[in-house]
Protein backbone atom coordinates (compact mmCIF):
# COMPACT_ATOMS: atom_id res chain seq x y z
CA UNK A 1 0.00 0.00 0.00
CA UNK A 2 1.33 3.43 -0.57
CA UNK A 3 0.66 6.41 0.66
CA UNK A 4 -0.96 7.98 -2.15
CA UNK A 5 -3.46 5.37 -2.61
CA UNK A 6 -3.64 5.74 1.60
CA UNK A 7 -5.19 9.35 0.69
CA UNK A 8 -7.23 8.77 -1.98
CA UNK A 9 -9.54 5.85 -0.39
CA UNK A 10 -9.71 8.44 2.94
CA UNK A 11 -10.89 11.23 0.40
CA UNK A 12 -13.91 8.22 -1.30
CA UNK A 13 -14.48 6.79 1.54
CA UNK A 14 -15.56 10.17 3.78
CA UNK A 15 -15.81 13.13 1.79
CA UNK A 16 -17.80 15.06 3.66
CA UNK A 17 -15.81 14.28 7.05
CA UNK A 18 -13.53 17.18 8.84
CA UNK A 19 -10.12 16.67 7.54
CA UNK A 20 -7.89 19.71 8.84
CA UNK A 21 -8.46 22.57 10.93
CA UNK A 22 -6.68 25.78 11.56
CA UNK A 23 -7.65 28.89 13.24
CA UNK A 24 -11.23 29.46 11.98
CA UNK A 25 -10.78 27.42 8.86
CA UNK A 26 -12.21 23.97 8.39
CA UNK A 27 -11.28 21.75 5.36
CA UNK A 28 -13.12 18.77 4.62
CA UNK A 29 -11.44 15.29 2.98
CA UNK A 30 -13.19 16.26 -0.42
CA UNK A 31 -11.55 20.02 -0.57
CA UNK A 32 -7.99 18.99 0.64
CA UNK A 33 -8.17 16.69 -2.02
CA UNK A 34 -8.97 19.22 -4.50
CA UNK A 35 -6.07 21.16 -3.26
CA UNK A 36 -3.41 18.45 -3.32
CA UNK A 37 -4.38 17.72 -6.96
CA UNK A 38 -4.21 20.83 -8.11
CA UNK A 39 -0.86 21.01 -5.94
CA UNK A 40 -0.08 17.47 -7.77
CA UNK A 41 -0.60 19.15 -11.53
CA UNK A 42 1.34 22.04 -10.78
CA UNK A 43 4.73 20.70 -9.41
CA UNK A 44 4.00 18.07 -12.55
CA UNK A 45 4.13 21.12 -14.79
CA UNK A 46 7.15 22.21 -13.00
CA UNK A 47 8.85 18.83 -13.78
CA UNK A 48 8.82 16.78 -10.50
CA UNK A 49 8.79 13.16 -11.37
CA UNK A 50 8.97 9.93 -9.19
CA UNK A 51 12.43 9.73 -6.38
CA UNK A 52 12.78 13.52 -6.58
CA UNK A 53 12.93 15.19 -3.43
CA UNK A 54 10.96 17.81 -2.34
CA UNK A 55 12.38 19.81 0.69
CA UNK A 56 9.61 21.54 3.44
CA UNK A 57 10.89 23.77 5.63
CA UNK A 58 7.54 24.43 7.03
CA UNK A 59 5.57 24.56 10.84
CA UNK A 60 2.52 22.87 10.84
CA UNK A 61 -0.31 24.27 8.64
CA UNK A 62 -2.44 23.53 5.94
CA UNK A 63 0.10 24.25 2.93
CA UNK A 64 2.36 21.75 4.64
CA UNK A 65 -0.30 19.03 5.12
CA UNK A 66 -1.19 19.37 0.96
CA UNK A 67 2.37 19.63 0.06
CA UNK A 68 2.98 16.32 1.96
CA UNK A 69 0.08 14.60 -0.25
CA UNK A 70 0.81 15.83 -3.29
CA UNK A 71 3.99 14.80 -2.83
CA UNK A 72 2.96 11.11 -2.25
CA UNK A 73 0.42 11.35 -5.22
CA UNK A 74 3.13 12.14 -7.23
CA UNK A 75 6.07 9.70 -6.30
CA UNK A 76 8.35 12.13 -4.90
CA UNK A 77 9.75 11.97 -1.51
CA UNK A 78 8.84 14.28 1.44
CA UNK A 79 12.21 15.80 2.78
CA UNK A 80 10.88 18.17 6.03
CA UNK A 81 13.48 19.79 7.85
CA UNK A 82 13.95 20.83 11.29
CA UNK A 83 13.02 24.34 11.58
CA UNK A 84 15.62 24.78 14.36
CA UNK A 85 18.35 23.69 12.96
CA UNK A 86 21.36 25.89 12.42
CA UNK A 87 22.16 27.62 9.62
CA UNK A 88 24.54 25.85 8.69
CA UNK A 89 23.01 22.29 9.26
CA UNK A 90 20.40 22.99 6.92
CA UNK A 91 22.72 24.16 3.99
CA UNK A 92 24.18 20.49 4.98
CA UNK A 93 20.77 18.79 4.41
CA UNK A 94 19.79 20.45 1.00
CA UNK A 95 22.91 19.40 -0.62
CA UNK A 96 22.86 15.93 1.02
CA UNK A 97 19.43 15.62 -0.47
CA UNK A 98 19.70 17.83 -3.90
CA UNK A 99 16.08 18.76 -3.70
CA UNK A 100 13.93 19.82 -7.29
CA UNK A 101 12.09 22.14 -4.87
CA UNK A 102 12.07 23.72 -1.54
CA UNK A 103 8.91 25.12 -0.03
CA UNK A 104 9.93 27.64 2.94
CA UNK A 105 7.98 30.48 5.03
CA UNK A 106 8.79 33.59 6.35
CA UNK A 107 10.64 31.50 9.48
CA UNK A 108 12.91 29.58 7.45
CA UNK A 109 13.58 32.19 5.17
CA UNK A 110 16.72 33.45 6.21
CA UNK A 111 18.12 29.98 5.91
CA UNK A 112 17.17 29.15 3.19
CA UNK A 113 18.47 32.47 1.20
CA UNK A 114 21.82 32.33 2.86
CA UNK A 115 22.38 28.66 1.72
CA UNK A 116 25.22 27.83 -0.65
CA UNK A 117 23.54 25.29 -2.75
CA UNK A 118 25.21 22.27 -4.83
CA UNK A 119 22.15 22.69 -7.41
CA UNK A 120 19.95 25.89 -6.85
CA UNK A 121 16.53 24.21 -6.69
CA UNK A 122 12.96 25.77 -7.41
CA UNK A 123 12.46 27.89 -4.24
CA UNK A 124 8.48 28.45 -3.07
CA UNK A 125 7.35 30.53 -0.49
CA UNK A 126 4.54 30.83 1.39
CA UNK A 127 4.69 34.65 1.14
CA UNK A 128 3.14 36.23 -1.93
CA UNK A 129 5.95 37.99 -3.94
CA UNK A 130 8.94 35.78 -2.69
CA UNK A 131 10.93 33.04 -4.27
CA UNK A 132 10.53 32.02 -7.58
CA UNK A 133 7.13 31.27 -7.07
CA UNK A 134 4.44 31.49 -4.39
CA UNK A 135 2.42 28.96 -2.59
CA UNK A 136 -0.61 30.47 -4.09
CA UNK A 137 0.76 30.98 -7.58
CA UNK A 138 1.72 27.12 -7.49
CA UNK A 139 -2.25 25.85 -6.46
CA UNK A 140 -3.63 28.62 -8.92
CA UNK A 141 -1.59 27.31 -11.67
CA UNK A 142 -2.51 23.59 -10.92
CA UNK A 143 -5.83 21.77 -12.48
CA UNK A 144 -8.11 19.28 -11.46
CA UNK A 145 -6.21 16.52 -13.67
CA UNK A 146 -2.70 15.51 -13.28
CA UNK A 147 -1.05 12.22 -14.73
CA UNK A 148 -1.01 9.23 -11.48
CA UNK A 149 2.32 7.86 -10.76
CA UNK A 150 2.03 3.78 -9.78
CA UNK A 151 4.23 3.55 -6.53
CA UNK A 152 5.13 0.63 -5.21
CA UNK A 153 5.64 -0.46 -1.26
CA UNK A 154 9.26 -0.53 -1.54
CA UNK A 155 9.67 3.14 -2.89
CA UNK A 156 10.98 5.81 -0.65
CA UNK A 157 7.71 8.07 0.79
CA UNK A 158 9.72 9.99 3.27
CA UNK A 159 12.99 11.08 4.20
CA UNK A 160 13.52 12.20 7.76
CA UNK A 161 16.81 14.07 8.88
CA UNK A 162 17.63 12.72 12.64
CA UNK A 163 17.97 15.46 15.48
CA UNK A 164 21.13 13.52 16.93
CA UNK A 165 23.28 14.82 19.61
CA UNK A 166 26.59 15.55 18.25
CA UNK A 167 27.58 15.34 14.31
CA UNK A 168 25.62 16.20 10.73
CA UNK A 169 21.87 15.55 10.65
CA UNK A 170 21.58 11.43 8.62
CA UNK A 171 19.17 11.26 6.17
CA UNK A 172 16.96 8.33 6.70
CA UNK A 173 14.81 7.39 3.87
CA UNK A 174 11.22 5.35 4.44
CA UNK A 175 9.66 2.89 1.94
CA UNK A 176 5.74 2.85 1.60
CA UNK A 177 5.11 -0.16 3.49
CA UNK A 178 8.03 1.21 6.18
CA UNK A 179 4.97 4.30 7.06
CA UNK A 180 1.94 2.44 6.14
CA UNK A 181 2.93 -0.82 8.73
CA UNK A 182 4.44 1.92 11.01
CA UNK A 183 0.99 3.85 11.34
CA UNK A 184 -1.20 0.79 11.47
CA UNK A 185 0.76 -0.47 14.44
CA UNK A 186 0.48 3.37 15.97
CA UNK A 187 -3.11 2.92 15.72
CA UNK A 188 -2.77 -0.58 17.44
CA UNK A 189 -0.81 0.40 19.84
CA UNK A 190 -3.21 3.17 21.07
CA UNK A 191 -6.14 2.41 20.76
CA UNK A 192 -7.12 4.58 17.82
CA UNK A 193 -10.35 4.11 16.16
CA UNK A 194 -12.61 5.27 13.36
CA UNK A 195 -13.29 9.27 13.14
CA UNK A 196 -10.78 10.34 16.59
CA UNK A 197 -8.80 13.84 16.57
CA UNK A 198 -5.44 14.67 17.54
CA UNK A 199 -3.98 17.76 18.05
CA UNK A 200 -1.09 18.35 15.43
CA UNK A 201 1.51 19.95 17.82
CA UNK A 202 4.18 17.65 16.70
CA UNK A 203 5.84 19.09 14.22
CA UNK A 204 5.89 17.28 10.85
CA UNK A 205 9.61 16.83 10.30
CA UNK A 206 8.92 14.23 13.13
CA UNK A 207 8.26 11.01 12.82
CA UNK A 208 6.03 11.02 15.40
CA UNK A 209 4.25 14.07 13.57
CA UNK A 210 4.03 12.30 10.08
CA UNK A 211 2.55 9.29 12.49
CA UNK A 212 -0.11 11.65 13.72
CA UNK A 213 -1.01 12.94 10.37
CA UNK A 214 -1.46 9.42 8.76
CA UNK A 215 -3.31 8.14 11.40
CA UNK A 216 -5.91 10.55 11.39
CA UNK A 217 -5.81 9.79 7.58
CA UNK A 218 -6.60 5.90 7.96
CA UNK A 219 -9.50 6.93 10.32
CA UNK A 220 -10.65 9.66 8.93
CA UNK A 221 -10.16 11.33 11.66
CA UNK A 222 -9.79 15.25 12.77
CA UNK A 223 -5.98 16.93 12.22
CA UNK A 224 -5.87 19.84 14.29
CA UNK A 225 -3.29 22.12 13.38
CA UNK A 226 -0.54 24.11 15.62
CA UNK A 227 2.07 25.35 13.92
CA UNK A 228 3.43 27.14 17.40
CA UNK A 229 3.35 25.20 20.66
CA UNK A 230 1.74 27.27 23.44
CA UNK A 231 0.26 25.28 26.01
CA UNK A 232 -2.62 27.77 26.85
CA UNK A 233 -3.40 27.65 23.49
CA UNK A 234 -3.20 23.96 23.17
CA UNK A 235 -5.69 23.85 25.84
CA UNK A 236 -8.21 25.87 24.10
CA UNK A 237 -7.74 23.65 21.21
CA UNK A 238 -8.21 20.30 22.74
CA UNK A 239 -11.46 21.79 24.80
CA UNK A 240 -12.79 23.62 21.88
CA UNK A 241 -12.49 20.79 19.18
CA UNK A 242 -13.40 18.28 21.85
CA UNK A 243 -9.90 15.88 20.53
CA UNK A 244 -9.56 12.66 22.01
CA UNK A 245 -6.09 11.68 21.75
CA UNK A 246 -2.63 13.28 21.64
CA UNK A 247 0.90 12.22 21.30
CA UNK A 248 3.57 14.52 22.22
CA UNK A 249 7.05 14.83 23.99
CA UNK A 250 7.06 14.86 27.52
CA UNK A 251 8.48 18.38 28.34
CA UNK A 252 4.92 19.54 25.98
CA UNK A 253 2.93 17.25 28.54
CA UNK A 254 4.88 19.52 31.63
CA UNK A 255 3.59 22.70 30.44
CA UNK A 256 0.42 21.55 29.34
CA UNK A 257 -0.34 20.59 33.09
CA UNK A 258 2.00 23.40 34.51
CA UNK A 259 -0.02 26.31 32.41
CA UNK A 260 -1.93 27.87 35.55
CA UNK A 261 -5.12 28.29 33.17
CA UNK A 262 -5.25 24.48 33.49
CA UNK A 263 -7.95 23.69 35.34
CA UNK A 264 -9.96 26.28 33.39
CA UNK A 265 -10.83 24.31 30.28
CA UNK A 266 -12.80 20.93 29.79
CA UNK A 267 -10.85 18.16 28.53
CA UNK A 268 -13.15 15.51 29.28
CA UNK A 269 -13.29 14.22 25.34
CA UNK A 270 -9.65 13.46 25.60
CA UNK A 271 -9.21 9.66 26.25
CA UNK A 272 -6.16 7.99 24.99
CA UNK A 273 -2.74 10.47 25.25
CA UNK A 274 0.63 8.62 24.51
CA UNK A 275 4.40 10.15 24.39
CA UNK A 276 7.59 9.46 22.83
CA UNK A 277 10.94 11.24 21.77
CA UNK A 278 12.76 11.47 25.38
CA UNK A 279 12.15 9.90 28.90
CA UNK A 280 8.79 10.91 30.96
CA UNK A 281 9.59 11.27 34.36
CA UNK A 282 7.56 9.05 37.22
CA UNK A 283 6.15 12.61 39.08
CA UNK A 284 5.36 13.70 35.42
CA UNK A 285 3.28 10.23 34.69
CA UNK A 286 1.81 10.23 37.50
CA UNK A 287 0.26 14.04 37.16
CA UNK A 288 -0.65 13.49 33.79
CA UNK A 289 -2.80 10.12 35.39
CA UNK A 290 -4.15 12.51 37.96
CA UNK A 291 -5.05 15.57 35.80
CA UNK A 292 -5.78 14.16 32.64
CA UNK A 293 -7.67 10.93 33.30
CA UNK A 294 -6.91 9.18 30.51
CA UNK A 295 -8.33 5.25 29.39
CA UNK A 296 -5.42 4.64 27.54
CA UNK A 297 -1.68 5.91 28.11
CA UNK A 298 1.59 4.63 26.29
CA UNK A 299 4.85 5.00 26.28
CA UNK A 300 6.11 4.50 22.67
CA UNK A 301 9.83 3.61 22.46
CA UNK A 302 11.41 4.06 19.11
CA UNK A 303 13.54 5.70 16.49
CA UNK A 304 13.32 7.56 13.01
CA UNK A 305 15.10 4.80 11.66
CA UNK A 306 12.75 1.79 12.97
CA UNK A 307 9.11 3.56 13.83
CA UNK A 308 9.02 0.90 16.96
CA UNK A 309 10.91 -0.71 19.46
CA UNK A 310 8.72 -1.18 22.47
CA UNK A 311 5.44 -0.18 24.32
CA UNK A 312 4.25 0.09 27.35
CA UNK A 313 0.59 0.80 28.58
CA UNK A 314 0.78 -0.10 32.01
CA UNK A 315 2.56 3.46 33.25
CA UNK A 316 0.37 3.28 36.50
CA UNK A 317 1.88 0.47 37.46
CA UNK A 318 5.23 0.73 36.20
CA UNK A 319 6.27 4.11 35.47
CA UNK A 320 9.51 4.76 32.83
CA UNK A 321 8.64 1.26 31.85
CA UNK A 322 9.18 0.93 27.90
CA UNK A 323 7.31 -2.46 27.84
CA UNK A 324 7.37 -5.45 25.41
CA UNK A 325 8.21 -5.44 21.75
CA UNK A 326 6.02 -3.85 18.83
CA UNK A 327 3.79 -5.81 17.15
CA UNK A 328 6.42 -6.20 13.99
CA UNK A 329 9.54 -6.56 16.52
CA UNK A 330 12.26 -8.31 18.31
CA UNK A 331 14.69 -6.96 20.40
CA UNK A 332 17.79 -8.16 22.43
CA UNK A 333 20.03 -7.23 25.14
CA UNK A 334 23.90 -7.61 24.39
CA UNK A 335 27.13 -6.53 25.60
CA UNK A 336 27.22 -2.88 24.94
CA UNK A 337 31.60 -3.35 23.80
CA UNK A 338 30.88 -6.09 21.34
CA UNK A 339 31.94 -5.40 17.74
CA UNK A 340 31.94 -8.68 16.33
CA UNK A 341 29.71 -9.49 13.09
CA UNK A 342 27.94 -12.55 15.51
CA UNK A 343 25.26 -11.25 17.23
CA UNK A 344 26.16 -12.68 21.14
CA UNK A 345 23.44 -14.69 22.96
CA UNK A 346 21.12 -12.18 24.19
CA UNK A 347 21.87 -11.40 28.34
CA UNK A 348 18.95 -13.26 29.81
CA UNK A 349 19.47 -12.66 33.57
CA UNK A 350 17.14 -9.72 35.06
CA UNK A 351 18.21 -6.89 35.81
CA UNK A 352 21.40 -6.65 34.20
CA UNK A 353 21.98 -4.13 31.69
CA UNK A 354 23.05 -4.39 28.09
CA UNK A 355 22.66 -2.40 24.86
CA UNK A 356 19.50 -2.51 23.02
CA UNK A 357 19.52 -4.07 19.44
CA UNK A 358 16.37 -4.17 17.18
CA UNK A 359 15.82 -6.85 14.24
CA UNK A 360 17.00 -4.59 11.03
CA UNK A 361 14.57 -6.90 9.01
CA UNK A 362 11.17 -5.33 10.73
CA UNK A 363 8.18 -3.88 7.90
CA UNK A 364 9.12 -0.57 10.66
CA UNK A 365 12.74 -0.37 9.54
CA UNK A 366 14.41 1.76 7.11
CA UNK A 367 17.64 0.34 4.95
CA UNK A 368 20.21 2.76 5.52
CA UNK A 369 21.35 5.98 6.24
CA UNK A 370 21.57 8.68 2.70
CA UNK A 371 24.61 9.13 1.60
CA UNK A 372 26.37 7.43 4.35
CA UNK A 373 27.41 4.03 4.32
CA UNK A 374 30.00 4.13 7.13
CA UNK A 375 26.72 5.68 9.64
CA UNK A 376 24.60 2.29 7.85
CA UNK A 377 27.68 -0.76 9.03
CA UNK A 378 27.67 0.82 12.38
CA UNK A 379 24.11 1.27 12.97
CA UNK A 380 22.87 -2.40 10.93
CA UNK A 381 25.17 -5.03 11.69
CA UNK A 382 24.14 -8.81 10.88
CA UNK A 383 20.42 -7.78 10.61
CA UNK A 384 20.30 -5.65 13.63
CA UNK A 385 20.11 -2.31 14.59
CA UNK A 386 22.65 -1.07 17.44
CA UNK A 387 20.33 1.46 19.32
CA UNK A 388 23.13 2.87 21.40
CA UNK A 389 20.50 2.90 23.92
CA UNK A 390 20.98 0.82 27.38
CA UNK A 391 18.43 -0.98 29.20
CA UNK A 392 17.68 -4.11 31.36
CA UNK A 393 15.16 -6.52 31.67
CA UNK A 394 13.02 -6.33 34.64
CA UNK A 395 11.53 -9.64 36.19
CA UNK A 396 8.19 -9.73 34.10
CA UNK A 397 10.43 -9.32 31.17
CA UNK A 398 9.40 -5.74 30.73
CA UNK A 399 12.28 -3.34 29.30
CA UNK A 400 13.39 0.06 31.22
CA UNK A 401 15.67 2.57 29.30
CA UNK A 402 18.29 3.62 31.23
CA UNK A 403 20.25 5.28 29.09
CA UNK A 404 23.04 5.32 26.16
CA UNK A 405 26.26 3.38 25.66
CA UNK A 406 28.59 6.90 25.96
CA UNK A 407 26.71 7.73 28.53
CA UNK A 408 27.13 4.94 31.48
CA UNK A 409 29.38 6.27 34.36
CA UNK A 410 31.79 3.61 35.32
CA UNK A 411 33.57 4.72 38.66
CA UNK A 412 35.40 1.83 40.82
CA UNK A 413 35.17 -0.52 38.03
CA UNK A 414 30.59 -0.73 38.74
CA UNK A 415 28.59 0.76 35.78
CA UNK A 416 26.16 3.13 37.23
CA UNK A 417 22.96 4.37 34.86
CA UNK A 418 22.62 7.94 34.94
CA UNK A 419 18.72 7.57 34.23
CA UNK A 420 18.22 5.71 37.85
CA UNK A 421 19.74 8.41 40.34
CA UNK A 422 17.98 11.15 37.84
CA UNK A 423 14.66 9.49 38.97
CA UNK A 424 15.73 9.65 42.84
CA UNK A 425 16.68 13.33 42.53
CA UNK A 426 13.64 14.12 40.77
CA UNK A 427 11.11 13.11 43.82
CA UNK A 428 13.28 15.80 45.60
CA UNK A 429 10.66 18.02 46.13
CA UNK A 430 12.51 21.01 45.53
CA UNK A 431 14.12 19.92 42.38
CA UNK A 432 12.73 20.41 38.93
CA UNK A 433 15.44 18.65 36.57
CA UNK A 434 17.97 16.90 37.27
CA UNK A 435 21.14 14.91 35.06
CA UNK A 436 23.47 12.99 36.00
CA UNK A 437 26.64 12.79 33.84
CA UNK A 438 30.34 10.99 34.51
CA UNK A 439 33.25 13.42 35.56
CA UNK A 440 37.29 11.98 34.96
CA UNK A 441 38.36 11.47 38.18
CA UNK A 442 42.03 10.27 38.84
CA UNK A 443 41.07 7.72 41.24
CA UNK A 444 37.95 6.34 40.54
CA UNK A 445 38.30 6.68 36.79
CA UNK A 446 34.66 8.57 37.15
CA UNK A 447 32.51 10.26 39.74
CA UNK A 448 28.64 11.06 40.03
CA UNK A 449 27.81 14.17 38.94
CA UNK A 450 24.57 15.59 38.76
CA UNK A 451 23.48 19.31 37.39
CA UNK A 452 20.39 20.39 38.72
CA UNK A 453 17.83 22.94 38.34
CA UNK A 454 16.01 23.87 40.95
CA UNK A 455 12.34 24.25 42.06
CA UNK A 456 13.38 25.92 45.20
CA UNK A 457 16.05 27.74 45.11
CA UNK A 458 16.73 27.30 48.73
CA UNK A 459 18.07 23.27 47.73
CA UNK A 460 21.43 22.76 48.94
CA UNK A 461 24.11 20.25 48.18
CA UNK A 462 24.29 18.55 51.80
CA UNK A 463 19.86 18.29 52.09
CA UNK A 464 20.53 16.31 48.35
CA UNK A 465 22.93 14.69 49.12
CA UNK A 466 21.45 13.21 52.57
CA UNK A 467 18.46 12.45 50.17
CA UNK A 468 19.86 10.46 48.32
CA UNK A 469 22.23 8.85 51.49
CA UNK A 470 18.61 7.69 52.84
CA UNK A 471 16.80 6.82 50.08
CA UNK A 472 16.67 3.24 49.95
CA UNK A 473 16.45 2.61 46.47
CA UNK A 474 19.98 4.10 45.69
CA UNK A 475 23.45 2.22 46.52
CA UNK A 476 25.74 4.02 48.24
CA UNK A 477 28.58 3.98 45.08
CA UNK A 478 26.07 5.43 42.96
CA UNK A 479 25.20 8.47 45.35
CA UNK A 480 26.50 11.93 43.29
CA UNK A 481 29.71 13.31 44.32
CA UNK A 482 29.25 16.71 43.28
CA UNK A 483 25.83 19.32 42.43
CA UNK A 484 25.62 22.05 40.28
CA UNK A 485 23.28 24.11 40.29
CA UNK A 486 21.83 25.27 36.68
CA UNK A 487 19.12 27.59 35.63
CA UNK A 488 18.32 24.92 32.30
CA UNK A 489 19.27 21.74 31.05
CA UNK A 490 20.91 21.76 27.29
CA UNK A 491 18.13 19.62 25.04
CA UNK A 492 17.79 18.97 21.47
CA UNK A 493 14.05 20.12 19.60
CA UNK A 494 12.46 16.47 20.80
CA UNK A 495 13.83 17.51 24.07
CA UNK A 496 16.66 15.05 24.49
CA UNK A 497 19.21 16.08 26.74
CA UNK A 498 22.64 17.09 25.31
CA UNK A 499 25.05 15.62 27.94
CA UNK A 500 27.78 16.69 25.83
CA UNK A 501 26.92 20.53 25.76
CA UNK A 502 26.29 20.30 29.24
CA UNK A 503 29.81 18.32 29.38
CA UNK A 504 31.88 21.04 27.69
CA UNK A 505 30.10 23.84 29.08
CA UNK A 506 30.88 23.27 33.27
CA UNK A 507 33.02 20.27 33.76
CA UNK A 508 36.33 22.88 33.37
CA UNK A 509 34.21 24.86 36.02
CA UNK A 510 33.52 22.51 38.51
Amino acid sequence: MDLGTVFDYAAQRYPNKTALVQDNRVITFRQLNEEVTRLASSLQKLGVVKRDRIMVLLKNRMETVSVFWAVQKLGAIYTPINLRHSPEDTQYCINDAEPKIIFYEKSSQRSVMNAKFNERPILISLEQEDGDLSYQELTARGSIEYNGITCSSDDIAVMLYTSGTTGVPKGVPRFHENEYASTMAHIIQNHYELFDSTLGAMPLYHTMGIRSLLSMCVLNGKYVLSPDFDARKSLSLLSEEKISTLYMFPTMYRELLNDPSFSEFDLSALKKIGYAGAPMSAPLTKKCFELLKPAHFINHYGSTEIYTFTTCSILDEKPGCAGRPGIHQKIRLVRSDTESAVVPEPIVQPGEIGEIIVQADSIEAFKGYWNRPDATRKAIRNHWYYTGDLGYFDEDGDLYVVGRVDEMVISGGENISPTEIEEILLQHPKVLEAVVIGEEDEHWGQIVAAFIVPKDMTVTVQELDQFCKQHPKLSNFKRPRKYVFIPQIPKNPSGKILRRELKNEHFSNI
